[in-house]
């Protein structure tokens, strides 16, 4: 039986515009979903439906405008503030905190048109792979809910999955939306550094997290992203006198529904962790990673190998993420002692980072991010399995050794950080199955080359329909 949830973001889209179906009929249905499947989810830690509801209203009363998400239902994830909605942040140490002012992405979402129906889960201030938090029940991948969504997009990831939204917005500041959307079969985008005015990267240590999308398929990650780049419609609104230069080909939505073009891809099997763990891909998902590069050849795209350059990356990187860690607002030992064990750690070693060696953490990065940018600079894109393992076993991470636990997120994912310092476009499309669980692999583009990367993506998913394969939920 047909549901409203069975259409693409996309497809909705022009059915509000067509008066085919008005933003209360289609909120409603997304509400409802989550009363009914959310339990057996966790993608929401708050759903705002009175809200919700009044803003479709409010929408529907002002009639159809050229906002680009005019009437479609998303979620914030827990690290954006929206006001007078609580902004858990994944953590006991912010439970309660309800926001006066909104952060400037869900201001800009709402520009676009959306309707905010809540907020979707996130670890303690998203800084690990997996959803699974001391606040609430963790979140579960619906394809094998024994099994996690990842992070620290997770909520987002598992209510797209999980058909309770359409789509939704990420933040990504070492793979936290490619993670999850390469455990749930999603279309996961991390933009550029830079190219999402309201998430851009450039005001936070070495600029790693940047807003993007999840998606079931190409052109609606690519309608989320045109909004989130543009909420009027009009240029972007930048801030900053640095940002990724714009598509050459305008929009990413025209992009996305074309698919056009033959690119030169290379392939890449290794990652910057591999000298300092013991970095095993499941052979499983080497095999997924194979078949998509002998798709991509069949197609005529040229194929070829890749490695990283040499660079002390594991210690670098390790310093900029516990000094990110630093300010987190835990003050006296009542408060470090509602963290995680894993934050906890990160904080406290975070805090012993000296200026000197922050200094040269940051100057060894910007060296690693040129020397990436120089060896991928041949390839229009590089092919890497987004994941070393299938989807995690819910309680897999150690919850008290905190060495360990970050050991084991680096073995989990071991390609992912290293684009969010190089500051490079990359996108997560769910191209297989081992199991019946999702596989996925990783598009990495070269800097603002966004396009090229929907394009691809765009082409691969003619061939596979990975949009039509959904969880038993659905």
């Amino acid at each position: 039986m047909f549901e409203l949830h069975h259409l693409s973001a996309h497809e909705q889209w022009d059915w509000l515009r067509r008066g085919e179906v008005s933003p209360r009929e289609l909120t409603t249905h997304y509400l409802e979903r989550i009363a009914r499947l959310d339990g057996d989810v966790g993608a929401f830690v708050t759903v705002t439906g009175e809200a919700a509801l009044a803003r479709a209203d409010a929408l529907a009363a002002g009639g159809p405008s050229v906002a680009p998400l005019w009437g479609l239902p998303l979620a914030d994830k827990d690290l954006s503030d929206r006001a007078g909605v609580p902004t858990w942040s994944g953590s006991r140490l912010s439970r309660g905190r309800v926001p006066e002012t909104s952060a400037e992405i869900t201001e800009a979402l709402d520009e676009a048109g959306a309707i905010s129906v809540g907020k979707t889960a996130t670890p303690e201030y998203g800084l690990t792979a997996y959803t699974e938090t001391l606040v609430g029940p963790p979140t579960r991948n619906p394809w094998a809910p024994e099994t996690g969504a990842g992070g620290s997009s997770g909520g987002a990831a598992a209510a797209v999955a999980a058909g309770l939204l359409p789509f939704a917005p990420g933040s990504d500041g070492g793979g936290s939306i490619r993670i999850p959307a390469a455990a749930t079969g999603l279309v996961g985008l991390k933009p550029s550094r830079g190219r999402v005015p309201a998430q851009s990267g450039l005001t936070s240590l070495a600029g790693l997290p940047v807003g993007g999308a999840l998606a079931r398929s190409v052109a609606d990650a690519a309608l989320l992203l045109d909004a989130m780049v543009s909420p009027d419609g009009r240029e972007p609104r930048h801030h900053q006198a640095l940002w990724a230069s714009p598509s050459p080909d305008g929009a990413y939505l025209g992009t996305a529904v074309r698919g056009e073009g033959r690119f030169q891809v290379a392939v890449m099997t290794t990652s910057p962790w591999d000298d300092a763990f013991d970095v095993r891909v499941d052979p499983r998902l080497l095999g997924v990673l194979g078949e998509t590069a002998d798709l991509l050849t069949t197609m005529g795209h040229g194929v070829d190998e890749t490695t990283l350059p040499a660079s002390d990356y594991p210690a670098l990187f390790r310093t900029i993420w516990q000094a990110g860690a630093a300010g987190i607002p835990a003050e006296t030992e009542a408060d470090l002692a509602l963290l995680e064990p894993v934050t906890r750690w990160l904080v406290e070693q975070g805090r012993r980072v000296t200026a000197r060696e922050l200094s040269a953490a940051l100057v060894g990065l910007a060296s690693f991010e040129r020397a990436v940018v120089e060896r991928f600079s041949a390839f229009d894109a590089v092919l890497t399995p987004t994941l070393a393992m299938l989807p995690r076993p819910l309680g897999w991470y150690d919850a008290e050794d905190a060495e360990r636990n970050f050991e084991q997120q680096c073995l989990y994912s071991p390609f992912t950080s290293f684009v969010n310092v190089a500051g490079l476009p990359a996108i997560s499309l769910p191209v297989g199955e081992v199991d019946g669980v999702p596989a996925g692999v990783q598009l990495i583009g070269r800097p603002g080359r966004e396009d090229v990367l929907l394009a691809l993506g765009a082409q691969l998913e003619r061939r596979l329909r990975w949009q039509r394969r959904h969880p038993p939920m659905w």
